[in-house]
């Protein structure tokens, strides 16, 4: 297969925030060109993603999966699904036995154990030593299997080729997020899945300070005479316009999604549903830290889509010096450094006859990058074009 890149970069201002926080509750930061920087993190914003595609309902919850320790509980209540005569207790066991088939260490968490033993209450459900990530059609065929098994359980999995079953089950039919974002388990190392994505820490175009806000709240049940407020406290936050970047393996992440969800329909069809779902919920997805406190809902001012076939390139050069405001924000230079830079680096490092752009862009600070690529109107019209364009280029032989 041909090897096929989609880089998304983004411009995105946010509003005092604290997106992200440190150990300490402060907003991350990050020292990039000599100063520091506002920070968002890579998972921060890859949990963002995985939630929006839910939220959203951007794709069938049959292409989606769950990252859990809690898998027992969650595979015990696919068995009973299928069959609802059996006891939770019956369906627990098998479950269990099924997940360790599968490869996964499981135990019963010891304060859980303690606190049951201290109230008297049934014995907590095991739970896997590690979060495990399994689609939602992986845990259909390992629900299946255990039922196979119900008989004897222990038994059923002593015969090497039900164990395989297992490991099998746990290993095909990927879910969406499992094959964009990957999977690692320490234990079972053969059913690792490699990240088809790439995704960028944020950062500010600018040098960024936090800042921390004093306040207080009053107790409405005080009388005139009880002066003072209930609680005092702080919390830190900075605004900042944020340069974002992914980069997307397609060809990555059609080998991670193999077979798809419907058997009749062309293997392009998978990818392309991944991948007009990535563009839309990397583009409008938010982490939500604090935003209760801070309101923080913005969409991007600016998005470039790159579908290419030389390696990924990051635009985050352009702001290694960083953008220095004159009064009037750092929106419109951060985005006339952006088109200069990345027509610069084309130039140098692209190629020019199997490379395709698209810009999606809000207001007249952004008006030089229109001129990279084609302009969508939309974030649908974006997305849809992509996705034909990466189904056209799978469907090209290698």
């Amino acid at each position: 297969m041909n090897r096929i890149f989609l880089d998304v970069h983004a411009l995105q201002t946010v509003p005092p925030s604290n997106l992200n926080r440190d150990d300490t509750g402060a907003p991350k930061t990050a020292v990039y060109g000599g100063v520091p920087r506002a920070r968002v993190s890579s998972q921060a914003w890859k949990r963002a993603i995985r939630t929006y595609f839910k939220d959203e309902h951007l794709l069938d919850p049959a292409e989606l999966g769950v990252r859990t320790k809690k898998i027992v509980e969650l595979l015990a209540d696919r068995i009973t699904g299928l069959d609802d005569s059996l006891e939770q207790e019956t369906a627990l066991r098998l479950a269990d036995e099924t997940v360790k088939a599968a490869g996964f260490k499981t135990e019963v968490p010891k304060r859980k154990a303690d606190q049951a033993k201290k109230d008297g209450s049934p014995s907590p459900a095991p739970e896997s030593k590690y979060l495990v990530f399994l689609s939602s059609r992986q845990l259909d065929g390992l629900a299946r299997l255990a039922l196979d098994g119900a008989a004897d359980i222990t038994a059923f999995f002593k015969t090497k080729e039900n164990k395989a079953r297992a490991r099998e089950l746990a290993d095909t039919r990927h879910s969406v997020d499992i094959a964009l974002f990957g999977r690692m388990v320490a234990d079972v190392a053969d059913i690792n899945v490699d990240a088809a994505v790439q995704v960028a820490h944020a950062l500010s175009v600018h040098r960024v300070d936090n800042e921390s806000d004093y306040y207080t709240a009053v107790d409405d049940e005080n009388t005139d005479e009880e002066t003072g407020a209930g609680m005092i406290g702080t919390v830190d936050f900075n605004s900042a316009t944020l340069y974002r970047y992914a980069a997307l393996g397609v060809h990555q992440l059609a080998a991670n999604l193999g077979q798809g969800l419907r058997d009749e329909e062309p293997p392009t069809e998978p990818v392309r549903r991944a991948v007009e779902a990535f563009v839309q919920a990397f583009v409008s997805s938010l982490p939500t830290g604090k935003i209760n406190t801070f309101g923080h809902h913005t969409e991007p001012d600016a998005v470039v889509v790159k579908l290419r076939t030389t390696r990924p390139i990051s635009c985050v050069a352009a702001f290694e010096d960083p953008v220095r405001s004159d009064g009037g924000g750092h929106l419109r230079e951060a985005a006339d450094r952006l088109a200069a830079y990345a027509s610069d680096v084309e130039r140098a490092y692209g190629d020019p006859q199997t490379t395709l752009t698209w810009v999606l862009r809000v207001g007249p600070a952004t008006q030089k990058l229109a001129d990279l690529g084609t302009e969508a109107g939309t974030l649908s019209e974006l997305a849809a074009a992509v996705g034909q364009a990466v189904a056209e280029r799978l469907e090209k032989p290698a």
